[in-house]
Order: C-alpha cells, then structure tokens, then sequence
C-alpha cells in the first residue's frame, strides 16, 4: 500500500451489506408470517395454521434431513476412500488441476452442496403435507375394491404416502450415488483405462450399497404399482383391464421379486468383490421389465383382448361403471321413463300448476344492469356481472327470487377524492340486499323488488331487523382501516340518507373483522405487508382500528379450510339477522380405484365461467367429489363457520380428525341457514358431464358407446359451450310438492361440434334441506333423472331456439325491435317437463342505446313439441301455446290487467284495435325508413326526428296491444301447427331505459 493512503474500507462493506440485505429480508418474512398469525387468531382458525405450517414445517426437515445426510456422507465417504497414490498420467494432471482449483472451497462445497440438495428435496417434500396427514389420520371407507378386496381407504390415504415416500427415497440414494460417482471420480477411486474402468475397493462397496438400495426401493415401486393399475387412466375405460389384472399386475410381482433378488446380489458383490452376478443380474432385470412389463402385457392386448375385448373387458367395464357411479354420487340416482308429449293440449298444464305459476322470468345474467341503473344510487356502488337465484317465504308462499348485494365500488369514487384516505378508510363498505321476484316483472319491464331502496326495506327485513352493511363481498377493496374508540367521530362513509335533501351518513365500523393495527408495531408489518407508508402514517389509523384484508368469501374458506376445492359461486342470502355468504366445499380425490377421472376446469365450464360471471375451478383431475362441507361468511365482520355438511365422508372424518375444531356439525346450522342451502352447481355440473355416460349401466351397452349424451350448447351466445345448470322451483313427476332444484338436460352425443338437437334426457337435483335447525330433508340432494324415448323426437333447447328465430312472427317483431334503436337479448332458455312434455321458456329483454339504458324484460317466448308461444307476458304466451287455456295461471298473470276470459268463451274484441295496432306498425316502419335515409344523407336532425316518431308509434302499439284480448281455445289444437298469435305487436324499452 503506498504510504499516506488510509487503509481500505472495503472488506468491512461488503459484509455489512449482506449482513442489512439478509436483515431486510428476514423481516419482511417476519411481517408476512406473522400478519398470518394475527389473521387466523382473529378469526378463530389459528389451529389451522399451527397445524398445516407445522407439518410442513417437519416435512421439509425431514426431507432436507435425508437429503443432507445420504449426499453429504456420500461425498464424505468418497472422499475419505481417495487413493494414496495414483498412476502418473494424462489424466491424473488433469485431475490434480481440478483438485487444486477445489480445494480452498472444498470443505464448503462438500457442505454446501448437501445443503442446496437439501433445500430443494424439503420443500418438494413439504408440498405433499395433505398426503402425510391423511395417512396418519385416515378413516375407512367400509367399501372393498373389487381386485384385491382392501379397503378404499387404502388407495386414497396409504398408496398415496407410501408412493410420495418411495418416490422421495428413490430421488436421495439416485442424487446420493450421483455425488458419490463424481466424488470417486474426482479423486482418482474411479478412473477410465484403456483396459476398461477401474475402481478401488472402496468404490466398489460404495457402489453395491448404492445399488442395492436403490434396487430394493424399485422393487417396493414395482410392488405398489400392482395396485395403482387399479387408478389407471391409460385405457379406454379407468381401472384395471383384463390385461393389467391378468399380465401386468402379475408381471409387477414378479419384477418386484427379481429387483429384490438382484439388490442381494449386489450386497453379495460388495462382500467378495466379484461384479459378474449383479451385472448379469441387472442385465436380466432390464430385459424381464421390457419383455414381462411391455413387451408380454401388449402381445395379451393384441392378440388376446382386442379379438374379443367386448366379452373380456364386460367384467372391468361393469367395476368401472359402479365404482365410477359411487365415486360421483351417482349411486343413488333415480331414473324414470318419461314419455313426453309434443301436443300442447288445452288446459295441459293444470296438475303443473305451481311449477307454472313459479316459472322465473328474471335472467340473472342480464338484469345486472337494471339493479345498478333502479338500486346503485351512488357510483361508488356496483351489483355483479351475474346475480344469484334463491327463494324465501312471502306471504306463507316460497318465492323464487333474484338476489345481490350493493358491493362497494371505490375505484368509481371522484377522480379528485382518489387519495389512501379515502380508498382505504372513508370508503370501506357496501350496503344492503336487493331482491326481486323471479317469476314476475312491472307492466314497463322492470323488476318487481321484494328488497330494495336505502335505507333497505322490503320483505327480507330493515335495518332494524338485519345488519345490511357488507364489509365483506367478492368484490370488496384490498384491505381497509375501520374501527374507532367509543366517542370518537365517525369517518366511515355509509349510505346516503333517506330524507330528500339530506347529506351522506357516517359509521364506525363496532364488530370484530380484522386484526388490530393499532399499536406502532403492526402498523410497521401492515405497510410491510401491502406496501403503503400511509398505512403507517395517516392519522386514519387510530388505537382501534382493525384492518380488513382477504375479503372474498371464497378466498377465506379456501383459507381455513386448505383441503377444500371452493366452488366457483359464493351467494349471498339474508340469515339470522345478517347478510351471510354461503359457500360450498368439495373434498375430492384422484386416487379413487376403478373411477374414471375428470378434469375439473373443462367438466365445469360453460357460458357462465367462459364469460367470467362465475369463477372457474382449478385445472386439476379428480375421480371422487363429495359436498363435504357448507360454509357461511358473514357479510358485516367476516366471520367464518364450517359445517360438516356430509358427515359420513371418510375424507372430512380424516380432515376432522387434523383439525378437530376447526369444523362444526351440521346439527348446529340454523333453520335459517339451511332454507337457503341449496345443491351446489360445480358439484352438479362434473356429474352431469359423467352421466352423459354413466347413465348406462348395463357393460355391452356401456362398451358400444351407443347411447352416449352430451350437455348442450348454450343457445343463446355465439360460441359452441355447455348451457348452464338453473335453479328453480319444480314439481318433477313424482313429486307431490314443488322443490327448489337445479336442473339440466341432455341430447345425443355430440360428435365433431354437432348432434341431433333432440332431447333423450333431463335431470333434476333436489335443493330443498328444509327450515328446521340440524335437520337435513331426506329430499335433500336427491338427484333424478328422466329419460325421454328417442322415438319422441322432443326438440332440444338448440331446435327450441331456432324455432323462436324461424317464427316468421316473432321474427318480424323482433327486427323491428333491432331497427328501432334497441337491442334485443335472448335471456336463459329454461326446460321444464310439464304438461305431460317439455316447456321451453324463455323471456326477451329489450336495451335502448345511451349510457344509464339497461334490459327491460317486454316479451316471453315459450315453446312445446313444435308449438310456439309469443306475448307481452308468460301468462299470454302459454295461453297462446295451450290454445287459449294452459289450465295454469303463470305468476304475471295480472300484468295485463285484463280478466282472463272463462274457458270456452270468446271475450268481445275492441273494433278498432286490429286497425290501430296495424297502422302503429306502419308508422314505425315508415319511420325506420325514413331515418335510415336521414342517416345516409348526413341529416341528423331529420334522424333525430324520425327516431322521435319511431318511440311514439311504438307506443301506440303497444297501447293497441292492450285492448286485444288474448285468443279464445281451439276445439281442435292441430299438433305440430304454430300458431300466429295476433297480438304480437312490437315492445319498447319503458322511459326508464332511455334516461
């Protein structure tokens, strides 16, 4: 160093910078862990979270702990057996310089290497928490597999673990002998010769014992492979064929025995010193797995099986159907024949009476808009895309209902008040339930609320009666600060106020929702956590303050409840005095013997998750699902209670059994949480996509595929996915009462993206649990089926759609609807079997253009066999369809506010109204084309003008159409016949639309 320059400060900054970087790091690890910790004792789960991390915790150190010790003792040991003294050559100069450049770190690699081995083996380990904690807590099944008669517990919690285990330890010693070869090599134990290769004694043991273990753990693989060809997914049909019962199961036995033979060899060689027996022996081994595991299992296939294979494989198709119909819930399935009428006989729908008079009108997929633009009052409010279809009792009836909360919307809050205060502690709640009737709509198309308005009224309660605030919601802000001691001024934005004229009110938020961030401390880990110095800053914060984070219902029941699959529709329903979610969760497995697998995302996909209205499940693959557990989110605080919906699921038992108090009975739900359970529609959704099959149960019938079904498109979008399940209330035909249920249909096998659009099949599952606390209905879940004869020929919802589109009368209607500026949306077409065949329902919406314009609900499409039915109301259509008497009276029956006419009479006819309903038309029409011309002109005046006189014909119309009494009955309905209805004037968005 020159003299007069100070010593260098280097060495002491580097050192201290990683020593700050490492100190960094390791806190902000703290703050996420520990914000965890307050997160899961705040809720009452912090079991869970002992639990689970605890037990990766002692996975990882068990598979860092093996990992470490074999490669580290194997490094070590080779490096202890170096020679003393080796040739002079080539080679040896080569290897000297490598050990030259080795040695300064060599005690650090030896050690680090492990280390680094270590760490990736523990935390593939860890990942497998579920498969250890099953296997130490599992229930039985009480059901034997039909090959080897063990329970079915065994391939769901043992073959599972004990495979992991085989799998991991086959991973260490392969890793293990890696490092000792290179170690052996690297120091001269193992060197390649002109004469072949050479290996010290040393070597030599270290090898055979290598060998041997590895052979002994593939011999166990080998042997637990005998029972996964019973999960087998490779051939046509899932389970174990009769090639895999009859020659690769034995062959798996026989190699099991020969890999353990070898690996004594191996030891035999490590003890004398000769290699001809464990070469040849392995040698022989890899030619018995070719020639008994492939080469013997194929020529069975080919020249054995496929000759004959529908009378061979008929024993394992029928394991397959019956443990597959038992590993979906299909196993209770009531089927019934159901000879469906294509005649819409006069008065046919009389024994259907209630399930005709609570037919839904309202699509909850396109009145979104309606209850943002009649029930947002503020934009910093929002309704979902989709809303959520339920029923509560009204007036001593149970009523089919439209359903959604008014969730916060804080991202629409004035650009200029988009400041940290604002979005995270002004503005943290939504407020109050809006509900409409399902079945029935306003004279001008909009929703007939049961709930709704702020303050919140209506028949589900007031705000003395329920807690209408929603701090908790699918869309609720990332986190917010809430909470404030007693006296302390209120800074929460509520609601607006009831009284004209009146400002917004405030609240403080006064239940237990979140963890405290009060003290200085969590202030610190909560602006760690979500990046904010506000958080830490801002006098918002105060000693009481909770904050609230994780806010989806789905997300915080996946949370205390990490075993679960969440199903993809959380919905809100008005409970005890509180809005509460309700959440369905799914215990599933892959592993189920003889049980054909699906693929979670594609069985469940449809319109619905295709458009992003409902979460997709994961792409993951089960073959066994269970509804094992319901679970409720309350709205205001979060809180969230598990029930043991299906307490006789050896899977939850064995959950339970891990977090004994993290899950409560079901005995302990309350009346009024179990009238709005209903059956779940991912559940729903993979068994009717397994039905589509395994409907058949007869194997022959099974083997020739000849009475496959496919799910049908939906037919009201554009692209070619899956109709949805709808909920609604239903009387099937062997049924004494209507119940809630979900429902669906299905038509021949779709092949290539087509199939004949007839049905063959619909399918009901029962969703009604009763009113009483802890008691299930026996109905409850009750899934039937009915099949249609193919020779019926009734139309599927695909034909039933294009017949709406080929009416020559409803098509002229609804393209002079499209020409007047309004926008025509087809809602859900409904099935029902009623009548004695299949109704088919469907309500049409009409949007005006303009920003605040949403769907009125003007006209009801409705179809039987080749019948159609079109009118201002369902009452009218069916009245149409049914030759002037459907014998039922829908739920709008008094929207027209006419009397019905007695059957069999002919009500008086308004003399003008034909001729002023006519001329309206024409008026209309005039108008569209003179405005089309204004349009190609440039003239927007005159455009403007011609549209005004457009509204206004339209509403002579449809003032016209009032004073035209629906037809009188047919004497002699003519079957296949349309009739051309002549009140079919066309509709206009109420005033409200166009504002």
């Amino acid at each position: 160093m020159p003299p007069g320059r100070p010593p260098s400060r280097r060495g002491a900054l580097t050192p201290t910078l990683i020593v700050v970087a490492i100190a960094v790091v390791g806190f902000i690890f703290f703050a996420n862990v520990w914000t965890d910790v307050l997160w899961y004792r705040q809720l009452g789960y912090f079991e869970v979270f002992v639990t689970e991390n605890l037990s990766r915790i002692g996975i990882f150190l068990a598979g860092f702990v093996l990992m470490f010790l074999a490669v580290f003792f194997a490094i070590r040991v080779a490096y202890h057996a170096r020679p003393v003294y080796a040739p002079d050559s080539e080679m040896r100069d080569n290897l000297n310089r490598y050990q030259a450049q080795l040695e300064p770190v060599r005690r650090v690699v030896m050690v680090g290497l492990p280390i680094l081995f270590g760490l990736f083996a523990g935390s593939a380990a860890a990942s497998q928490w579920q498969k250890v904690l099953l296997f130490f807590n599992q229930e039985p099944f009480g059901q034997s597999d039909p090959e080897f008669g063990l329970d079915i517990s065994f391939y769901l919690m043992t073959l599972p673990f004990l495979g992991f285990v085989t799998g991991f330890l086959i991973s260490v010693v392969v890793v293990a002998g890696i490092a000792g070869i290179l170690t052996h090599y690297l120091y001269g134990s193992i060197r390649l010769m002109e004469r072949g290769v050479f290996t010290s004694r040393a070597a030599q043991i270290h090898l055979a014992v290598t060998g041997a273990a590895f052979l002994i753990l593939l011999g166990v693989n080998f042997w637990l492979d005998r029972y996964a060809a019973l999960q087998g997914n490779g051939g046509r049909w899932a389970g174990a064929l009769y090639t895999d019962v009859n020659a690769v199961i034995p062959t798996k036995a026989i190699l099991a025995v020969a890999a353990g033979l070898v690996a004594i060899l191996f030891i035999i060689a490590a003890v004398i010193g000769r290699w001809r027996l464990p070469v040849i022996g392995t040698a022989m081994l890899i030619i018995t797995s070719i020639l008994a595991g492939g080469v013997y299992p194929w020529v069975i296939q080919q020249f054995q099986v496929r000759p004959s294979e529908q009378t061979l494989e008929k024993e394992f198709i029928q394991r397959n159907i019956e443990m597959t119909r038992a590993a979906y819930g299909l196993d209770q399935i009531q089927v019934d024949r159901y000879d469906a009428t294509n005649t819409a006989s006069t008065g046919a729908l009389a024994p259907d009476a209630q399930t005709t008079a609570n037919i839904r009108l309202l699509d909850p997929n396109l009145i979104s808009d309606a209850f943002a633009q009649l029930e947002q009052y503020r934009p910093y409010y929002q309704f979902p895309e989709a809303l959520n279809v339920d029923r509560y009792e009204v007036d001593g009836k149970i009523q089919d209902t439209v359903i959604a909360v008014r969730e916060l919307n804080p991202a629409n809050v004035a650009s200029n008040q988009q400041g940290w205060l604002n979005q995270h502690v002004v503005y943290t709640h939504g407020y109050g339930v809006v509900a409409a009737k399902g079945n029935k709509f306003t004279v001008d198309g909009k929703p007939e609320f049961l709930q709704s308005g702020i303050p919140s009224t209506g028949v589900l309660g007031d705000d003395s009666t329920y807690e209408p605030r929603i701090y908790f919601g699918e869309d609720s802000p990332e986190y917010s600060i809430v909470g404030a001691p007693a006296g302390s001024p209120h800074r929460e934005q509520d609601r607006p106020s009831g009284k004209e004229g009146d400002g917004e009110t405030q609240y403080t938020f006064t239940g237990n929702g979140g963890p405290n961030v009060g003290s200085f401390f969590n202030k610190v880990l909560y602006s760690i956590k979500f990046q904010s110095s506000d958080l830490l800053l801002s006098d918002g914060v105060n000693a009481e303050s909770q904050i609230l984070y994780d806010r989806s219902p789905r997300d915080r029941v996946e949370k205390v409840a990490p075993y679960l699959t969440v199903d993809g529709n959380a919905y809100p329903a008005v409970v005890d005095g509180r809005v509460k979610w309700i959440v369905d969760g799914y215990t599933t497995s892959q592993y189920y013997p003889y049980s054909q697998q699906e693929q979670l995302s594609a069985a469940t996909a449809d319109s619905q998750t295709t458009s992003g209205r409902t979460v997709a499940l994961p792409n993951s693959s089960v073959n066994y699902i269970r509804n094992s557990v319901k679970a409720t989110v309350d709205a205001y605080d979060g809180s969230v209670t598990l029930y043991a919906w299906d307490d006789q699921d050896p899977v939850l038992k064995a959950w339970q059994k891990v977090f004994p108090t993290s899950v409560k009975p079901y005995s302990e739900m309350s009346g009024d949480v179990m009238s709005h359970v209903r059956y779940p529609e991912d559940l729903f959704k993979v068994q009717r996509e397994l039905l589509g099959r395994y409907h058949v149960t007869d194997p022959v019938s099974f083997y020739k595929s000849d009475e496959v079904w496919s799910v049908p498109n939906d037919p009201t979008v554009s692209t070619d996915v899956k109709q949805p399940p709808f909920y609604m209330s239903l009387q099937m035909p062997d049924q004494k009462n209507p119940a809630f249920q979900l429902t669906s249909s299905f038509i021949p096998q779709i092949v290539n993206g087509t199939a004949r659009n007839v049905l063959y099949g619909f399918l009901a599952a029962d969703s009604d649990a009763g009113n009483q606390k802890g008691v299930k209905a026996d109905s409850y879940g009750q899934l039937r089926l009915l099949q249609i004869p193919p020779a019926t020929q009734v139309p599927g919802p695909g034909q039933a759609q294009n017949k709406f589109n080929s009416d020559p009368t409803v098509s002229q209607a609804l393209n002079l609807l499209r020409q007047g500026a309004s926008e025509v949306l087809n809602g859900n077409l409904l099935t029902l079997p009623v009548g004695g065949g299949i109704l088919y329902v469907q309500p049409v919406y009409l949007k005006s253009t303009g920003e605040t314009s949403y769907p009125t609900l003007q006209r009801v499409l409705v179809a039987f066999g080749d019948k159609v039915g079109f009118a201002p109301t369902l009452d009218g259509a069916l009245k149409q369809l049914f030759g002037g008497d459907s014998g039922a009276a829908a739920g709008d029956s008094d929207n027209t506010g006419q009397t019905p006419p007695a059957p069999g009479t002919t009500p008086p006819v308004s003399a003008g109204a034909q001729a002023d309903l006519k001329a309206a038309l024409d008026e209309a029409n005039a108008a569209i084309r003179a405005g089309q011309a204004a349009l190609a002109a440039g003239d927007f005046a005159a455009y403007g003008e011609e549209q005004k006189k457009l509204a206004a014909a339209l509403q002579k119309a449809i003032d016209a159409e009032g004073k035209i009494p629906a037809p009188a009955p047919e004497a002699t309905p003519s079957p296949g016949a349309t009739p051309s209805p002549e009140a079919t004037p066309t509709a206009t968005p109420s005033p409200v639309a166009s504002n």
